[in-house]
């Protein structure tokens, strides 16, 4: 028996995505988009800021194009600017290749927080050593929450590490964290955390450093998101230069990454040293870290990453509407 047939473009609230959340394949989602942008069969264009008149905000434009699933569109991410605190909202909107008319508009901001743990994942997955036991994660809030969920399965993790300021007094938060995955332990302290991971997964909204000298006992694979604070950064640019870099896209990370900018400006690095992006990890044309020195990832997002975990949103409620 058939239901309702979809009417296009689909409006689809938070609420829905929520809902359909648990039965979308980020990571392969992901892998499949990084592939066609290796064989330059999906384009990825540099984000746009748009200010709005009189101070009163802006709003960021995340777009792209995957030639192979016939669709194009746009993430429009607003910053509003209120007498009280200020509105972020964001929203997708996939279009077809083949007719040119709008596909879905939807809210983006879990998606967004998915997408983004899912290209740390399949970053880990294709830079972490073979035999990574332990993971940190450093940040308890949705991101670092799920960065969790989607690297429990990325290697057969001995143990779990978790650090967050907000977790010290906070009992029940500290439950909710350490019944997420049984493997997981609550730190005390980012020392704690961090000091003998083969992987440290850095999901907080600083601006600065959170971890500097010494901290680390051994060669670790570091991920970072960071924030959208002017350079904000997470690491020490100083240790950039020391180290083997990767990121999710080598054609826009370095000049908007803060602590990849700061390396350049202070530290004598090149954005030519980064050793291998996403896409060329996952079409296997970029080494691997030596692991004689740290290792470092960093994403900023990509308009096409927005646009393929759309797509795998469309594709999963168009099968529900068909069934």
């Amino acid at each position: 028996m058939s239901t309702t047939p979809a009417v296009f473009p689909l409006i689809v609230s938070q609420e829905t995505v929520r809902q359909a959340l648990p039965h979308l394949d980020v990571r392969n989602a992901l892998t499949r988009m990084f592939r066609s942008l290796a064989k330059e069969t999906a384009v990825q264009p540099p984000q746009t800021l748009t200010l709005f008149p009189g101070g009163e905000g802006d709003f960021i434009t995340y777009l792209g194009v995957m030639a192979g699933a016939k669709v194009f569109g746009a993430k429009l991410s607003p910053y509003i600017i209120t007498p009280s605190k200020p509105v972020i909202t964001a929203w997708t909107a996939l279009m077809s290749m083949e007719t040119g008319q709008p596909l879905m508009w939807c809210d983006s901001g879990l998606l967004t927080t998915e997408r983004t743990a899912g290209a740390t994942a399949l970053a880990v997955d294709e830079l972490a050593r073979t035999d990574a036991s332990t993971l940190a994660i450093v940040g308890a809030g949705a991101v670092g929450q799920a960065h969790l969920r989607h690297l429990a399965t990325v290697r057969p993790w001995e143990s779990i590490h978790v650090f967050s300021p907000e977790l010290r007094e906070n009992t029940g938060k500290r439950a909710e964290i350490a019944a997420l995955d049984g493997r997981v332990t609550v730190c005390a302290t980012i020392e704690d955390c961090v000091g003998n991971a083969d992987v440290v997964a850095l999901c907080t909204s600083s601006g600065t450093p959170v971890l500097n000298e010494g901290m680390l006992s051994q060669p670790t694979l570091i991920t970072s998101i960071s924030t959208n604070a002017a350079n904000a950064h997470e690491m020490p640019p100083a240790w950039i230069p020391q180290m083997d870099v990767y990121c999710d896209y080598r054609r826009t990370t370095p000049s908007s990454a803060g602590e990849m900018k700061l390396a350049a400006e202070r530290h004598g690095w090149s954005s030519e040293s980064v050793s291998g992006d996403l896409a060329e990890l996952v079409a296997g044309a970029a080494k691997k870290p030596s692991y004689q020195k740290h290792a470092f990832f960093r994403s900023i997002g990509l308009g096409l990453e927005d646009v393929a975990i759309a797509f795998e949103l469309f594709r999963y409620l168009g099968g529900k509407h068909a069934a």
